[in-house]
């Protein structure tokens, strides 16, 4: 039986979640509040977790068209260069887990995602932009409904809130629930053209440098033409005059300058090739306890909507694309009043995932930024331990 979801969110979780639901042979309504389908500038990183999700959409080929193959991973320190360790990527990671490492643009990946909605059957998938969802309720035990101002209206068997850390269904599913709060982290990012940049800048890795309170993060992206630079800091957004709403505002150098006086070379070279910078306010919620905060009834969350992360293990994009894949996988099969079982299930199957990736991204946090004997003990540990402790073999084969 054909289950139809409203899916609230045009974002990456959202798009996922309609492509992996019409695969599966259900209808969605799609409802995105922005005038137009759209995503920031900012990289991605896809670990193989990921792309065998994305393969299994049935993206394979064209995910291979616009993602970047970085050769490894490189760690070193911010304040000299000095390497500290480097794990390989390239063939490692497919001969491993079955599956590519990629790093892609995140407009490109949300509009491959798009493109693959859109090409679904006649009908499979219904999109609605400038859909301010305002009011949600349900008719009896039978259906859910979505509504918003402008007199237009949803009615659906199951609805999925996909529409963010801010988004407006969590907190009219559950108003007792803790908002998102502001982490004292800073993300400084840009978008630089290689070949634009002096051949020394140049890379065709992931390159991750540490020091006291920041590390940054740089790799390829668009098929190696552009470099992902993103510099992350404990600076509180009053320090940067920020919105922590806003995910793409205009940075000052002066504010960058304040938190990366004491790096060195090379990415002190790097960060002064950049003309201009974006940042955004980094937010999170404890993580997960339990699938009560996933579901309730017959609406979900998936994605930032339950789960945000810090982007320190670099999963928060890849947690929604799993969520989706599972959602599609529960909703198989059922009739409409089997789906709040489906979607239990689903909950079930995914909270504690989750809720570990939470922990791991802020542990890494705290680990990245370590200064003083920590910080030694830190960059020996890793010379000896090398790809065996950057290795994650239970986030990339689960």
């Amino acid at each position: 039986m054909r289950i139809h979801s409203l899916i609230v969110g045009g974002g990456i979780g959202g798009l996922a979640a309609a492509l992996a639901l019409a695969r599966a042979g259900h209808t969605a309504d799609l409802m995105e509040q922005a005038p137009a389908f759209s995503e920031v500038g900012a990289g991605i990183q896809l670990g193989p977790n990921v792309v065998r999700r994305l393969r299994a959409l049935g993206l394979g080929e064209a995910l291979n068209a616009i993602v970047a193959h970085p050769e490894r991973l490189c760690v070193s320190s911010a304040l000299n260069g000095g390497r500290i360790a480097t794990m390989p990527l390239a063939g490692a990671m497919e001969q491993r887990y079955g599956a590519p490492y990629f790093t892609v643009h995140r407009a490109d990946l949300h509009g491959l995602l798009l493109e693959a909605v859109r090409a679904q059957a006649s009908g499979a998938v219904t999109l609605s932009t400038g859909a301010r969802i305002e009011r949600l309720s349900t008719r009896g035990d039978e259906f859910v409904c979505a509504a918003t101002d402008d007199g237009r209206a949803w009615e659906g068997d199951a609805l999925i809130g996909a529409d963010g850390v801010w988004g407006r269904v969590r907190p009219r599913i559950w108003p007792d629930a803790a908002p998102a709060r502001p982490t004292g982290h800073m993300a400084f990012r840009a978008l630089l053209e290689q070949n634009a940049l002096p051949a020394a800048l140049r890379s065709r890795q992931v390159d991750v440098w540490l020091a006291p309170r920041l590390h940054a993060v740089a790799y390829p992206v668009r098929g190696g033409e552009r470099l992902n630079l993103v510099v992350l800091t404990e600076t509180s957004p009053d320090e940067v005059g920020a919105d922590a709403r806003d995910w793409d505002q205009a940075a000052s150098r002066a504010a960058l300058d304040r938190a990366t006086g004491h790096v060195g070379q090379p990415l002190r070279a790097l960060l002064d090739a950049v003309p201009a910078w974006r940042a955004w306010t980094l937010c999170d919620r404890t993580p997960l306890t339990g699938p009560q905060e996933m579901v309730d009834g017959r609406v979900a969350l998936l994605g930032d909507a339950a789960h945000p992360m810090l982007p320190y293990l670099a999963q928060g994009a890849g947690m929604a694309i799993e969520d989706a894949v599972t959602l599609a996988q529960q909703l198989s099969g059922c009739t409409s009043a089997e789906v709040p079982q489906a979607l239990a299930r689903y909950a079930q199957a995914r909270w504690a995932r989750n809720a570990q990736v939470q922990a791991r991204a802020r542990r890494n946090g705290r680990i990245f930024h370590l200064g003083g004997p920590a910080r030694w003990g830190r960059d020996m540990v890793m010379r000896l331990a090398g790809p065996t402790l950057m290795d994650q073999p239970w986030l990339y084969a689960g």
